[in-house]
């Protein structure tokens, strides 16, 4: 077999299949491969999401592994590691426009009470479900590289005071300001921020409680940087949490689709979380529309035809 795709849903998996030359042989499930089982398909390359965890010894190491992920910090720290020298490939950009308007739809959610809205309209009550307008609440956005300078856009559309807090700024149309006061005067914080190994947990509970009362939480990026255990001890300051990636989120996604729930702290703080009429989660989905399916699509088959047929990938992960 040339390629097996794992962590492929149902809409991905049709799109791939009608990109695929007649000459690549290709496996496809949705599963994880931890959830797949002992017994791996052997193919040259494997391709996998966010979730898998890749063995530390394989049977029959595969040539080269393909993330279709625009991030790539999970190779990385894979490779160092299992100490294997597999040559690794991401994908480039394809679906920053479609993160930016997930997070602008948790946070309108958010805003205009949408799961209480839901809730009560069996008994048509309108009974604290007042919400609030977009419209001059200030938006800052953390982290503004692809997808944060889609989300200032998107902020600027509505009327928003936009600020942006970043390091390396390689958006200058943007005006910026600390994270001290980011956090001070946000109405709305989203974080689109990279993850390192020196940002993890970088919204902690001591951080989130400087916010104002209500100020409304979203993340879009990597869970990591705002660990659920933490999230909870502020979640009666924060107006809302919105989230659609997850601290631990391997161990979460196999655990729900299982059914059987692992007791560690950032699965149990997630769902104690997800009771909240303030929370709304999304299983790690924001990338999903059909636009950034087919350019995820076209970029995965372009990335596997190249190294079959020269041995190395397009988009390759750097090697330190």
């Amino acid at each position: 077999m040339d390629i097996f795709f794992y962590e492929a849903f149902e809409e991905e998996e049709k799109m791939l299949k009608s990109l695929l030359p007649a000459n690549i042989q290709a496996g496809f499930s949705w599963k994880t491969i931890q959830e797949y089982g002992k017994n791996l398909p052997e193919a040259r390359i494997i391709s996998t999401r966010t979730q898998s965890e890749y063995p530390l010894k394989w049977e029959k190491p595969p040539q080269a592994i393909l993330s279709r992920s625009t991030g790539y910090d999970h190779l990385v720290a894979y490779l160092k590691k299992s100490k294997l020298n597999i040559p690794c490939g991401y994908l480039p950009l394809y679906c920053h426009r479609a993160v930016a308007e997930h997070a602008l739809m948790l946070w309108m959610a958010l805003l205009r009470k949408l799961p209480a809205q839901i809730r009560q309209f069996n008994q048509f009550n309108r009974d604290g479900l007042t919400g609030f307008e977009a419209q001059d609440k200030t938006l800052v956005v953390f982290g503004v590289g692809n997808i944060g300078s889609e989300v200032c856009k998107i902020g600027r559309g509505l009327g928003m005071t936009v600020f942006g807090v970043e390091i390396d700024i390689k958006h200058p149309e943007f005006e910026y300001i600390s994270k001290h006061d980011g956090i001070q005067s946000a109405d709305i914080i989203v974080c689109a921020m990279n993850l390192t190994e020196e940002n993890k947990g970088y919204f902690s509970a001591s951080l989130l409680e400087k916010t104002k009362k209500g100020c409304i939480f979203v993340n879009v990026s990597r869970g990591e940087l705002s660990p659920a255990s933490e999230l909870l001890k502020v979640a009666d300051h924060l107006g809302g949490i919105g989230l659609d990636v997850f601290n631990e989120e391997k161990n979460l996604a196999v655990s729900l689709r299982s059914g059987t729930i692992v007791e560690n702290i950032e699965t149990l703080a997630t769902l104690e979380l997800l009771k909240r009429e303030n929370v709304i989660f999304t299983p790690h989905n924001a990338f999903n529309s059909a636009e950034a399916v087919r350019r995820k699509s076209e970029q995965s088959i372009q990335q596997a035809v190249h190294y079959l047929s020269k041995g190395e990938f397009i988009w390759k992960v750097p090697v330190s």
